[in-house]
């Protein structure tokens, strides 16, 4: 409760800052302006991408933002109706120079919180960690219309919204090739690179669900847009 309470006050000095100092408050900072990528995942960057799920048009307009800058390839894909309807859907295809094992339906909120983490998180710990550049993400897919683990009785899926992406390993320059399975219960600098890779996804996405969790979880980390800070 005392966190929650922090948290509300601080938004609200935020706001109040934003409005007194206009233009001269950096962008991912102020809750007014446009999201862009590049923009720190701060409490004002989790506000501007929740605000986006209201306004569709908004969010696919930070998409194509995000597509000039070359953070991002997407298509926009066609509604879908039936048990699990999609509205406004995107198909991802790449993250500028970072390949993927293939392309995925995103909803435009994962779409965006995807490019953020690769261009901020993945790219530069690969440099920093490895010395080596990051050309491919390996994933298990995103959506299916399921229920959680397939279960009769769960309640629907992340997946099944589009709203949760499996990350199940990543490809390097020099050839090498990771996988969360083989190198998260390792040691040494690739083990190292993976457990970053998973810390430093939880501020931009609603929950990231790794091996530590459960069975389920030791070959992929589960990226989902649903609740907040859920990191485990």
């Amino acid at each position: 409760m005392r966190y929650w309470t922090g948290t509300i006050v601080i938004f609200i000095i935020a706001i109040l800052c934003a409005l007194w100092l206009g233009d001269r408050i950096p962008q991912a900072y102020n809750p007014f302006a446009p999201l862009a990528v590049s923009d720190a995942p701060n409490l004002i960057t989790r506000y501007k991408l929740r605000r986006l799920d209201g306004n569709p048009q908004a969010c696919l307009d930070a998409l194509d933002r995000a597509q000039s800058s070359g953070a991002i390839q997407f298509t926009r894909a066609e509604n879908m109706g039936g048990k699990c309807p999609l509205e406004n859907p995107v198909r991802v295809r790449g993250f500028g120079d970072v390949a993927l094992s293939s392309s995925y339906l995103a909803s435009c909120r994962l779409a965006l919180s995807s490019a953020m983490y690769v261009s901020q998180v993945a790219k530069p710990l690969a440099s920093e960690k490895l010395g080596s550049q990051l050309t491919r993400i390996d994933h298990l897919g995103s959506y299916a219309c399921r229920n959680i683990y397939s279960k009769p009785d769960a309640r629907l899926s992340e997946h099944a919204t589009a709203e949760a992406l499996d990350i199940a390993g990543f490809r390097l320059k020099d050839g090498r090739q990771l996988t969360v399975l083989k190198q998260w219960p390792q040691s040494g600098d690739e083990a190292q690179f993976i457990h970053a890779l998973f810390s430093e996804s939880c501020p931009y996405f609603g929950n990231s669900i790794g091996p530590d969790y459960n069975a389920a979880h030791a070959n992929h980390f589960h990226l989902g847009m649903r609740w907040f800070g859920f990191c485990r």
